[in-house]
């Protein structure tokens, strides 16, 4: 007699262990032995992994390769404490990376540009500085190196079809938190949501991702991406200089009650938008932003 479940062969009074039947006697600790190991098989499926990263709590993640996408910006992959692991960012937060330089510990926020369901790891794209903190730190990194890093953080979470249309205006690698959303979008069909990209930068070698932003605007007629540069070679068809108010009238969606316009780059730039927006009819960009917002700097 085959009796595959032990449930049933307790019930008959034995329970085959090998090729052996068992004495009903000592059923009540065969009875136990299983219902310790079905606990244990229920407990690893309806456990809860710990996420890999802390919103309050700096942990350390290696890095594991790095790659250059322009002459001083670079893509730094850092892996998760398990290969299985997810970041779970929610869309449009960012993360905070802590050092000690010179005896003070500084903190600078980013926003990686994988996407948050990416397994095992994440990529943050940092521009670095002669004189930066936190950049330059980054910019000296070596394979196996680890940062201290906590998240997430910030004001901002996307939801589908929270709005209309998003306006979005950025310059270096104040595309990230746009990229996430961007894809995001495009990447989910119920998503009806049309989003207009102004991207700044001062020469076409540092427009970061640029293949990746033309290719969505092909394939995806809801996303389109208009380029300004401040040294612009000859023949192009982009913006040039900075970005104007007759730059955000053409390619920007106009205000209204079912749109928002997010803002990001260095602060000089945010402040010059958000200042002709506000002149364009606008919402007047707060001093720290809140999801409600028209119009959100990150």
């Amino acid at each position: 007699m085959t009796l595959s479940n032990p449930a049933i062969a307790a019930a008959s009074g034995v329970i085959l262990a090998g090729a052996y039947l068992i004495d009903p006697s000592a059923l009540p600790f065969v009875a136990a032995g299983v219902a310790a190991t079905w606990a244990r098989v229920l407990f690893k499926k309806t456990a809860v992994k710990t996420p890999p990263m802390d919103p309050k709590e700096y942990r350390k993640f290696k890095l594991v390769d790095k790659v250059h996408c322009s002459p001083n910006t670079a893509m730094y992959k850092f892996a998760l404490p398990h290969e299985d692991d997810l970041l779970n960012l929610p869309i449009g937060q960012h993360i905070s990376i802590m050092a000690n330089i010179n005896g003070k510990d500084i903190s600078r926020s980013y926003t990686p540009t994988s996407s948050s369901d990416d397994v095992g790891h994440f990529v943050l794209c940092i521009k670095s500085y002669p004189q930066g903190n936190i950049s330059k730190m980054f910019s000296e990194l070596s394979i196996g190196d680890s940062i201290n890093a906590r998240g997430p953080k910030g004001q901002f979470s996307y939801t589908p079809n929270m709005c209309r249309a998003i306006g979005m205006i950025a310059g270096g690698t104040g595309l990230t938190p746009m990229l996430q959303i961007i894809r995001a979008i495009v990447k989910n069909p119920e998503d009806k949501t049309q989003v207009n990209f102004i991207f700044a930068n001062v020469t076409e070698e540092d427009i970061i991702l640029k293949a990746e932003l033309d290719l969505l605007s092909q394939k995806h007629p809801q996303f389109k991406v208009y380029y300004v540069l401040n040294n612009a070679p000859e023949g192009w068809t982009g913006g040039v200089g900075f970005v104007n108010a007759d730059m955000i009238k053409e390619h920007m969606p106009a205000p209204a009650a079912d749109i928002k316009v997010l803002l990001c780059g260095p602060p000089p730039m945010v402040s010059a938008m958000s200042k002709i927006t506000q002149d364009l009819g606008y919402d007047k960009v707060n001093a720290v932003s809140k999801l409600p917002d028209q119009v959100f700097k990150f």
